[in-house]
């Protein structure tokens, strides 16, 4: 499932391909059927909160999308004077900007698991549901902290749950673990204020990152041996996610997996001391 990086990297892009214009809006798939109250509309902005995308419309109207597990967009530059290429495949939403001039964008929606049209007071109620998000710079982590110290739950399943801190997923979740020593089954309540703080300075740090870059990246540079990632040579560099069965980069110990709350855990169990796995 894509991060809370990639929902705001969208965001940015989709509001500079956008903003401030009428866009077609259209569903080739057909399952989009709200689209025709937006279409033709003036795109004003587009944000994203943890895991969930937003595109902002004229007239109070919001097109609210949650990619899921599946769900990802392809973008196209058209030339000037062309048309945009046919849809291929379960195009759920298409939307391209009209042009004044000039090549033009427009995007393609596939496999999300929400594509719907809100009100924008609704967008607030999702905001509300979930917790504290590291790349919005008025969060207020304090409201994460006050969970976290009063759970027995592990903090690595506090991590990755978006009512407590919203875009978190895998991947982060087991590399600031790693990159903080904390061991993930640690009872949350047994964490320090200190502990805390620097997990959330480390994750806006690391998923301002992942905006600029388009992708995770974790490994301090003195770390980074360059081997080859488990999937593929294009795939970024992780310190413990998906390195089961290989050498920690750091102490050379075994990288264990272990199931924890249904997603897959990584962690070294010598640089991340404590509770093994139970």
């Amino acid at each position: 499932m894509p991060e809370g990086h990639t929902l705001h990297r969208l965001a940015r892009l989709h509001t500079e391909y956008f903003a401030g214009g009428p866009v077609r809006v259209s569903s080739p798939q057909g399952r989009f059927a709200d689209h025709v109250v937006v279409d033709g509309r003036y795109f004003d902005h587009a944000t994203a909160v943890g895991k969930h995308l937003f595109h902002h419309y004229e007239g109070g109207l919001a097109v609210h999308v949650h990619l899921g597990l599946y769900g990802f967009f392809d973008t196209h530059l058209v030339p000037e004077g062309q048309d945009p290429p046919a849809p291929v495949g379960q195009v759920r939403m298409r939307v391209g900007a009209i042009a004044d001039g000039g090549p033009a964008h427009w995007v393609d929606l596939r496999g999300p698991t929400r594509c719907e049209v809100i009100a924008e007071a609704e967008v607030g109620d999702v905001r509300d549901r979930l917790g504290p998000d590291p790349l919005d710079p008025d969060a207020e982590p304090e409201r994460a902290w006050a969970r976290i110290s009063r759970s027995a739950r592990p903090v690595g399943a506090l991590l990755m749950d978006q009512k407590i801190l919203a875009g978190v997923g895998n991947v982060y979740r087991a590399e600031v673990l790693f990159r903080h020593g904390i061991d993930p089954f640690r009872p949350g309540s047994e964490l320090d204020r200190a502990q805390l703080d620097a997990v959330w300075d480390d994750l806006v740090a690391l998923m301002e990152i992942g905006v600029q870059a388009g992708a995770i990246h974790t490994i301090r540079p003195e770390h980074d041996h360059g081997d080859v990632p488990r999937r593929g040579a294009d795939r970024p560099r992780n310190y413990v996610y998906q390195r089961d069965g290989w050498e920690c980069r750091v102490c050379g110990d075994e990288v264990r997996q272990q199931a924890m709350e249904a997603r897959t855990l990584y962690w070294c169990p010598t640089c991340q001391p404590g509770l093994r796995g139970r």
